[in-house]
């Protein structure tokens, strides 16, 4: 998906964020913004937005001197969610279809954005539970069952740190036996990585792997080889979040988005409003 011009905008926002949730230091604020300035009056416009937010991360990281300035902030977010797992399993279990409220609950999970919200609470993230329970679920979801049954393996892209936690719940609807998840190979905003998915519990339900990437998404041509091997031999794909939309949706592969609309560039490519729980393919 290529960049648009709104999405200059929301570089910056999101730059002068994450500077400021990171650091106390003004020149640190005032050095990273004007390095976004400069990038994005010759930023190409065909590129997609993770790339940007890549170079924006790995600024940051050096002004800062910090490897992971989201740590704290990741190892909260999996508490959070930790904390609501048995009652999320239970409703799941419950369930008049079990694999649907999966689906639902993983997707209320991607609330989780530090590059869409500086913070999130344990409030917020009930609410987005709840919303999940009601909110409709735009997409192909016949295709997405029939791809299910028919799938020997199933690559499993996760998107942030405490939504992994909610990604254990349509996991295990999958049948972990067949699932491999991958992860962000290096930190980049609160993006999951090994340390995350361990936290999670993940490691101890199915084999995990890195993408060797720190970007925002997934862009192929920055993945390890072994991530990509593994990415063009599975039977099915299950991208997370809107990063890995936006950077592997032209992609063709047997892949499906799943994710919740963040931004308004987004919903004009989906055709859907803001705020919208969506399972997608590519070209959509």
């Amino acid at each position: 998906m290529e960049s648009a011009l709104d999405c200059i905008v929301c570089f910056v926002r999101q730059a002068l964020d994450a500077a400021r949730m990171t650091s106390a230091d003004p020149s640190v604020h005032e050095g990273i913004m004007r390095d976004v300035l400069q990038w994005t009056s010759k930023m190409d416009l065909k590129t997609p937005p993770p790339v940007f937010g890549q170079h924006i991360h790995r600024r940051l990281r050096t002004l800062t001197g910090s490897h992971d300035p989201y740590r704290e902030i990741k190892k909260k977010s999996n508490r959070m969610a930790l904390a609501l797992l048995p009652g999320l399993r239970q409703t799941v279990e419950t369930a008049a279809d079990p694999l649907v409220m999966a689906l639902r609950l993983a997707l209320a999970g991607n609330v989780i954005d530090m590059g869409v919200s500086s913070s999130i609470s344990s409030t917020d993230l009930q609410n987005a539970v709840d919303k999940a329970m009601t909110e409709p679920l735009a997409g192909p979801l016949a295709a997405f069952q029939q791809a299910l049954r028919s799938a020997h393996t199933i690559f499993y892209l996760a998107d942030n740190a405490g939504e992994i936690v909610f990604d254990r719940l349509l996991i295990e609807q999958l049948g972990a036996q067949r699932v491999t998840v991958a992860v962000r190979g290096a930190p980049v905003i609160n993006d999951a990585t090994r340390e995350d998915a361990t936290q999670a519990g993940l490691d101890n339900l199915v084999p995990v792997v890195d993408n060797g990437s720190d970007a925002p998404g997934t862009l192929l041509d920055d993945c390890s080889e072994a991530f990509r091997h593994r990415f063009d031999s599975a039977d099915l794909i299950i991208a997370k979040g809107q990063g890995n939309f936006e950077s592997l949706n032209t992609v063709p592969k047997n892949i499906f988005f799943l994710f919740k609309v963040k931004c308004s560039v987004v919903a004009a490519h989906v055709g859907l409003p803001q705020g919208a729980h969506v399972l997608a393919v590519p070209g959509a």
